[in-house]
């Protein structure tokens, strides 16, 4: 779209059923941030919204598991999200929630605008049925294999391991995710979304209308979903937790949460626009407003066809510009999960890496997921703060600013004649404001912050060149202009880093001087921050080689950034290897008794410490060892199934339990006059029998 008027950016609206994690941040939030950032400053009617998705399945699990309500999960989360995202920098312009009275409103009257036009079909169909419950089972109560790749785990609406959505029929082997039973088929009367309807137009829509301008990831996606078929969708669901369904007969239904969230963008905006007294409509419905969707890929479907259908079938709204979603993130080469804690908890993160947000933000940004699924490590984090962001960005401004206060108390030096180098200098300058622009305007935000650094690296390699406090002894006019081209690039620096790194930008701001503070973009509606902004700064510095004066005063050298520490990340590292500790515990399987022995059952084992003298493999035996045994008895034979954990040689001299009473056994033409014994550790390897053993954990059994 040419020269929108107006803005509508939309951020994926977050579960409450656990905190924000470093996944959403990257493949979410950040990117969207930023664009939404950037558009202001390019004086853009803007309106960025969000909010708690409180009506999802996951949220009445998690319910069930803490034996609380849902609303006490939606209400705790809910404040722990909004104030993450508040203290992050996240610049929403409305962060509402799906439990909001204008929610219900705006959802509820939504479906019966669909419903009065005969938008919907109304079916009756077989659904899963828990018997032990006594409920109907919505897709994120049931677990099975997925039909198409056979994770053994996958949900009754989306495949978590291949991202393939189906229904929960589709499953095999179904359980029960509340108690574990084997569900049942039960009629129960539904609406659908003809999706089947709109597949032609669908087609023209995306396959033909955005083919060259939607990331490939999305459109492929897209394009694989349309090309399968598209079939009827339920709207409702059988559950007491979610927004009733505004008709009569459909007592003890709920509208379907993916047909109920997307809607929340809505009266998000709705909020928002009775709140600063706004007409709400020219940023849902005015054809000069470009909707942007900012999600990640587990929702790319609902995004691009489901919600766009919703949208087409009720006829007066515009449809997304685009869908920029980004692939997921990994945490330490093992998925992020919120059920297993494997994650880097943003409210966790702002208390132990305090005023260090802009840290995060960068890294993220740097190892953003855009095309394909991307690894966050503490040990990568480390190094973009250290050898980036500390010694190319924070030692230039330190350097500028500490050079200006030391040669002319604070004050911007009258620049001389400009040399050739410093004409090139400045004209590089002014071109990244539109290269980093082009960036971002295509979605493309790793790439844009990477220029950003290059400006950083620009003012660098200037001084370094330039050496000006060696000039200083012979050359004092020449070091005034040095240091004048110098502090034009740390005041480019200092607006062109705000999307990325609002915290520093509007630190290095204070410290100049210079131009608007980013916190005022946080806090102010886009219409007011178009009256107020006295000059787009971002276009000066294409435009302007002047942009902190001669004789302009600046403040003292503050660090931008501060060296991470090794034992930091140590720290870091440890808490992740905890939490698998917990995982492995938790989901530990440990055999049940065995039947009840007597104490002379006991008395009749004759238990000895044993040395193994000897030992060699089995000729064509793949797991035995032949082992020769000093039980101080004697030395006996014994054959055991350890070859494939141990070689001969490294078990020569070790100790060992034996049972030297068990009646002797012939193995392969050997006889076996014994019993080693053994048992496993967590990675299943075979250890001898000794409870200090790494990794021996209670309740393993003793073979």
């Amino acid at each position: 779209m040419e020269s929108p008027k107006k803005y509508t950016i939309t951020a994926a609206l977050p579960y409450t059923n656990g905190p924000i994690h470093i996944g959403h941040l990257a493949g979410v939030y950040v990117p969207a941030d930023i664009y939404a950032r950037f558009m202001r400053m390019q004086g853009r009617d803007v309106a960025f919204v969000c909010g708690s998705d409180e009506h999802g399945v996951p949220i009445t699990i998690k319910a069930k598991k803490e034996g609380v309500s849902p609303q006490d999960v939606v209400d705790k989360y809910h404040k722990i999200i909004k104030q993450s995202f508040k203290d992050f920098g996240i610049s929403f312009d409305n962060y509402s929630r799906t439990s909001a009275k204008i929610h219900h409103k705006t959802a509820s009257e939504f479906f019966k605008k669909l419903y009065d036009a005969g938008k919907f079909t109304e079916e009756t169909t077989q659904q899963l049925y828990d018997e032990e419950a006594g409920q109907f089972l919505a897709d994120r109560f049931v677990v099975g294999t997925c039909p198409k790749c056979g994770f053994e785990e996958s949900y009754g609406d989306q495949c978590e391991k291949c991202g393939t959505s189906h229904n929960a029929t589709d499953l095999i082997n179904p359980k029960s995710a509340i108690t574990g039973a084997v569900p049942t088929l039960k009629e129960t009367r539904h609406w659908f979304l003809p999706l089947d309807q709109y597949e032609n137009w669908l087609k023209e829509w995306i396959l033909v209308g955005h083919k060259k301008d939607w990331k490939p990831n999305v459109y492929g996606q897209v394009k694989s979903w349309i090309d399968d078929g598209l079939r009827p969708r339920a709207v409702t669901r059988d559950l007491d937790w979610g927004i009733p369904v505004p008709v009569e007969g459909a007592e003890g239904k709920v509208l379907y949460v993916w047909f109920d969230a997307p809607i929340g963008y809505i009266s998000s905006t709705k909020e928002w626009a009775e709140k600063h007294g706004k007409d709400w409509e020219p940023y849902w419905k005015d054809k000069d407003t470009k909707l942007v969707h900012f999600i990640g890929k587990d929702n790319i479907v609902f995004h691009c066809i489901i919600f766009p259908a919703m949208l087409k079938a009720e006829g007066s709204y515009i449809l997304p510009d685009n869908v920029p979603a980004n692939e997921f993130l990994n945490l330490e080469g093992r998925k992020l999960s919120t059920s297993k804690n494997w994650a880097v908890w943003l409210h966790e993160y702002l208390e132990e890496f305090p005023g260090q947000q802009d840290v995060l933000r960068y890294a993220l940004t740097a190892n953003a997921p855009e095309t394909k699924d991307n690894d966050f490590t503490w040990k990568d984090f480390q190094a973009r703060n250290n050898n980036e962001l500390v010694a190319i960005f924070g030692n230039f401004i330190n350097r500028v600013v500490v050079l200006t206060n030391k040669y002319y108390e604070g004050v911007v030096p009258k620049p001389g004649e400009f040399s050739a180098v410093d004409e090139q200098t400045l004209a590089e300058l002014k071109a990244y404001p539109a290269v980093i622009a082009s960036s971002i305007e295509r979605y493309r935000f790793r790439e844009a912050q990477g220029e950003l650094m290059n400006v950083a690296r620009l003012g660098n390699k200037y001084l370094a060149d330039e050496e000006p406090w060696k000039l200083i002894k012979t050359d004092e006019e020449r070091v005034k202009t040095i240091m004048y081209v110098a502090l034009q690039i740390a005041s480019a620096l200092a607006t062109l880093s705000e999307p990325f790194l609002p915290f520093t930008s509007e630190k290095l701001k204070r410290m100049l001087d210079y131009g608007k503070s980013s916190s005022e973009a946080i806090i102010t509606t886009s219409g007011v921050l178009l009256e107020e902004k006295e000059e787009k700064e971002w276009e000066q510095i294409g435009q302007n080689s002047d942009l902190l004066p001669a004789g302009h005063e600046i403040g003292k050298a503050e660090l931008l950034f501060s060296k991470i520490e090794d034992s930091q990340i140590v720290e870091q590292l440890d808490k992740l290897v905890a939490t698998k500790a917990s995982n492995e515990a938790e989901n530990s399987v440990v055999e049940p008794q065995k039947g009840i022995a007597t104490f002379e059952d006991f008395t009749k084992m004759d238990l000895r410490v044993g040395t193994i003298v000897e030992a060699e493999k089995m000729p064509k035996a793949n797991k035995l060892l032949v082992l020769k045994v000093d039980t101080g008895l004697d030395v006996r034979t014994i054959v055991s199934g350890i070859a494939q954990s141990f070689k001969p040689e490294e078990i020569i001299g070790k100790k060992v339990t034996v049972m030297v009473n068990l009646a002797p056994r012939k193995l392969r033409g050997v006889e076996s006059e014994g019993m080693i014994l053994m048992t496993e550790n967590k990675e299943g390897k075979l250890v001898f029998l000794n409870p200090d053993e790494d990794g021996v954990k209670n309740g393993t059994v003793i073979s």
